[in-house]
């Protein structure tokens, strides 16, 4: 598994695929967001505590959910092509395997470093996501970008309604 989210963090289009065509592979790329989520919380516990914590494994993890069913709708309705042809297991799997640049957050303890960290490892999981999201629909890097960003604005948009509120809940 190791290998495949290294490959996947050099946006290596044959990682994304062997996830894309392999249902067993759920385990493994829930596994990913797993290891993401527990290095982001980790990475924001020097500053935010118990809060930080739970926070960056809730946002990982909301994220990868969240992401997955929104791109899988976006780009099956507005961006599909004659050859789409994916399933929400399939979003889930590849958009799983994106979020590996994520387990860098783990470092986030650092001072300085731990916020570019977060804003890079978010960026490059971006940039990972639309490569997966271009396996999987199997339609242009374009179509890709355009899935992507869609469904990640939605995303951005549901992590202030509902998460962001609930966290705050927690701080009181």
């Amino acid at each position: 598994m190791l290998d495949r989210m290294v490959r996947a963090s050099l946006f290596d289009s044959a990682a994304y695929e062997s996830v894309e065509h392999d249902g067993a592979a759920m385990g493994q790329t829930a596994f990913v967001v797993a290891a993401a989520a527990l290095a982001s919380g980790v990475g924001l516990w020097r500053s935010g505590g118990l809060l930080g914590l739970c926070g960056g494994i809730v946002v990982i993890v909301f994220d990868w959910v969240i992401w997955s069913a929104i791109t899988y709708w976006v780009g099956k309705g507005m961006f599909a092509t004659s050859q789409t042809e994916v399933t929400l297991g399939q979003m889930l799997r590849t958009l799983g395997l994106a979020q590996s640049p994520q387990v860098l957050n783990l470092l986030g303890f650092i001072p300085v470093l731990g916020p570019v960290l977060r804003i890079v490892t978010t960026l490059w999981t971006l940039l990972a996501g639309i490569i997966a999201i271009r396996q999987a629909m199997d339609f242009s890097t374009v179509r890709a970008i355009g899935t992507a960003l869609v469904g990640y604005i939605f995303v951005i948009i549901l992590l202030g309604l509902f998460v962001v509120p609930f966290l705050a809940q927690l701080a009181t």
